[in-house]
């Protein structure tokens, strides 16, 4: 069965794949900010 891959050069996908990628980068920083930094803080101090 050939597969054809041309349909995915729209750019919606690209669109999507850059939203997902945006939504990841941006709770990666608030997970480091609202749980690694306090986390590393308390450490530090005890």
């Amino acid at each position: 069965m050939a597969v054809d891959l041309s349909e995915f050069e729209h750019p919606s996908w690209l669109t999507a794949a850059g939203t997902g990628i945006g939504y990841g980068l941006i709770l990666a920083v608030l997970t480091l900010a609202l749980f690694v930094v306090p986390w590393l803080v308390f450490m530090a101090l005890f």
